[in-house]
């Protein structure tokens, strides 16, 4: 106690000093709100407010009883009318957006969220303790935004996502979470969650996102969607970028990061949610557009909304729009309460804030251990006043005499009485939303497949001329073969040539699949996709741009060529090349759901690539190849083995070649010595049948990856350098 006294009183000096009369700005500059349409009230950072007790335990009965009513969702000031209760519940049709930029406001029934004792564990998180989140206590309230704040790896979106109920199997949950007084598990559509990186789709315009995200998630007609939507718009402050694309590559110009960051938090608002929790909504963001940000989520919560977020640090200007904000440090609870009690319960446990410094980082500043560090470095210098007074502080001792303070406090105190109050009897339950029926899932994610490819010129209409482009290098390299039987060689090796380059070509397809896979994660972690909805919708959109190439390189190579003049051959030899691309295009979305990266994606395919051109029968006959491996069971296993086995029957087979003037051999006895080729007349319908079956087993495959989340860490586990960092913030 001694140590911890003197270190208090060392630091108590320093933030004297720096906040002395000579070198104070007037305390009139510097303000925090303390509800939501209350005067604003200058304090000084240096002096914080003193609270009296009783005036504390009175704002807490005011709370918990919202006024004298008898259910906890009144605790809002809001009352929920019985219109607003259709609306939410979507019995009611949403009014049509007023012409002219009129705003119409509409409540949101928010509910309360509670936690006590939780806990939260999980192997390999910390370097001493699985314990990722100790014994925390808390609550959010309807219109209000509650913050978790903290340095990195203090557990914050653990946290967040123990309450969202969205933690990872691997994490042991113990505790109790309420909402409205209840354990009841929050249903479908009663909640949104918002990950730090979230994907948008930047070919498409902010509202045709949220349509077809609101066509994903919502049950009922059109005509109520659209009329959601602009609710949404309207709340995140985006009807200036409401027809303007998101971008973000393919060289679009798009939205700035603040402008997508409210984006991914309109996507959620669709919904109406009751609770809305996001991770990081200040992430990657400047500070004009933090503030915006925080101002348009204060606006979202005196709709009626509960906001419950993590933050890593905050402006001066952010963090007066707080209502409550949870501190944590190695997964302990600090302090919770009201913004400015935490100010206070810093200057009581003698770390006052000096008033040239923003109070979220003087928070950090004594519980982030990574200063200690910076302590080391710094010891032997000094700035132009002397020693490093800022940074003269040991934040162990901080840390302990916070969280031993805390325990102690009227505040802990408080919380607790407030839980109690919340937890005591249940209210209103939440109940789901309804999801929109597979077939629509389906239709909707097709449509929007053609209308991202339709824009998307650098992944699909660059491909198509990439194709055109090899397709006419080869036809001028094979032209002018002839039909002789001299020529039955070249124009085999003008067959191999064109499908297997044309199949490594397929390579250029990786990147926008991945955003596809990534697309499907981000809607299927808050259940507005599925595997098979989005496997189905993936595959009936990609058949109209596969089908284009394969019909405009299959002519362009056929006649240039020269293969037989006959139109039923031409159909097939496009159909053939179709399911070529079917069949690549399975194995690329395969090989890219297995590895996370872009790089040992392409690395791998062109690896499988040119084992199976070796294994395809061009190089040595089929029958010839070794038996094991190269035979059994590389030789069946590779697709261009039945594309270019059924091209060279739907060429040779029923061909008859002259040797001599009286001798003639089939086209099946010309072949023979090049390239092994069954004599059935519908050997090559076999072919097409099998390349049809690699196609759906490929996705069947790929199917049972993201279904049963078999591909999780399989990159991290084999590489570590390309494991994604998930330590809790």
């Amino acid at each position: 106690m001694e140590e911890i006294q003197s270190q208090s009183d060392l630091y108590r000096s320093s933030s004297s000093s720096a906040s002395s009369p000579t070198s104070r700005v007037p305390s009139s500059h510097f303000f925090y709100v303390r509800k939501p349409g209350s005067l604003r009230q200058p304090i000084s950072f240096e002096d914080s407010p003193e609270w009296d007790e009783a005036d504390a335990d009175v704002r807490m009965d005011e709370e918990a009883n919202g006024g004298g009513g008898d259910s906890i969702n009144d605790a809002t000031a809001t009352p929920i009318s019985p219109s607003l209760s259709k609306i939410n519940s979507g019995s009611m049709t949403s009014p049509p957006v007023p012409e002219g930029g009129g705003n119409v406001v509409r409540k949101i029934a928010g509910a309360s969220i509670a936690w006590k004792d939780l806990t939260v564990t999980m192997k390999g998180k910390r370097r001493y303790s699985d314990k990722v989140v100790k014994s925390s206590n808390g609550y959010a309230l309807p219109g209000t935004m509650t913050v978790i704040m903290g340095p990195a790896k203090s557990g914050k979106s653990t946290l967040l996502r123990a309450l969202a109920g969205r933690l990872p199997p691997s994490a042991k949950m113990y505790g109790e979470v309420f909402v409205n007084g209840s354990k009841s598990h929050m249903p479908y559509g009663s909640y949104g969650y918002v990950e730090r990186e979230t994907q948008l789709i930047g070919s498409l315009t902010v509202r045709e996102f949220l349509y077809y995200s609101a066509l994903l998630q919502l049950p009922g007609f059109l005509c109520q969607k659209r009329g959601v939507v602009e609710d949404a718009i309207q709340a995140m402050s985006l009807s200036d970028y409401a027809n303007k694309l998101i971008g973000g590559h393919c060289y679009m110009k798009g939205l700035r990061s603040g402008e997508r960051r409210r984006v991914s938090i309109a996507r959620e608002l669709v919904m109406r949610p009751h609770i809305l929790f996001i991770d990081e909504p200040l992430y990657h963001l400047d500070s004009v557009s933090a503030l915006l940000m925080m101002v348009t989520l204060k606006k979202l919560a005196s709709m009626g909304c509960t906001l419950v977020f993590t933050i890593y640090q905050s402006s001066t200007e952010v963090f007066g729009l707080f209502d409550r904000i949870c501190l944590l440090s190695n997964g302990n609870t600090l302090f919770f309460g009201e913004t400015l009690a935490c100010l206070q319960h810093f200057s009581n446990a003698g770390f006052p804030c000096p008033i040239m410094q923003s109070p979220s980082d003087h928070f950090l500043r004594a519980i982030n251990t990574d200063f200690d560090r910076i302590i080391a470095m710094c010891k032997n210098w000094q700035d132009d006043n002397g020693d490093f007074s800022a940074v003269n502080m040991d934040t162990a001792v901080a840390i302990r005499t916070l969280e031993a303070t805390y325990k102690s406090s009227a505040d802990a105190a408080s919380v607790e009485t407030m839980i109690l109050k919340l937890t005591e009897r249940e209210g209103s339950q939440l109940k789901s939303k309804g999801k929109a029926g597979a077939a629509t899932r389906v239709a909707v994610l097709t449509w929007r497949s053609l209308l991202v490819m339709s824009r998307e010129w650098k992944y699909y209409w660059l491909r198509l001329i990439l194709y055109l482009i090899l397709t006419l290098c080869i036809g001028t390299l094979y032209s002018g073969l002839g039909h002789s039987l001299s020529s039955v060689a070249t124009r085999v090796a003008a067959v191999f040539v064109f499908v297997s380059f044309a199949s490594l070509l397929g390579i250029a397809g990786i990147p926008s699949l991945f955003k596809e896979i990534k697309i499907y994660r981000s809607e299927a972690s808050n259940q507005h996709s599925g595997a098979f909805v989005f496997l189905l919708g993936q595959f009936l959109g990609s058949i109209p741009f596969l089908f284009l190439m394969s019909i405009s390189s299959s002519l362009v190579f056929y006649f240039m060529v020269g293969l037989r003049d006959d139109f039923s051959l031409l159909m097939y030899f496009v159909l053939n090349f179709f399911m070529c691309l079917l069949v690549n295009e399975g194995l690329i979305l395969f090989i890219a759901c297995i590895w996370r990266d872009v790089y040992w994606s392409t690395l791998t395919l062109i690896s499988v690539h040119v084992i199976m051109m070796l294994s395809a029968g061009h190089f040595r006959i089929r029958n010839a190849l070794p038996k094991p491996v190269w035979t059994y069971p590389l030789a069946y296993i590779s697709f261009h083995t039945y594309s270019i086995q059924g091209l060279l029957e739907n060429e040779y087979l029923g061909e008859v070649f002259a040797v001599g003037e009286v001798r003639s051999i089939s086209g099946y006895e010309a072949i023979g010595g090049y390239y092994q080729i069954s004599p059935g007349t519908n050997s090559k319908w076999r072919n097409m049948l099998v390349l049809l079956a690699m196609a759906f087993g490929y996705r069947l495959i790929v199917y049972v990856l993201l279904r049963f989340g078999l591909n999780k860490n399989v990159s991290g586990r084999l590489l570590l350098c390309h494991r994604k960092n998930n330590s809790s913030r």
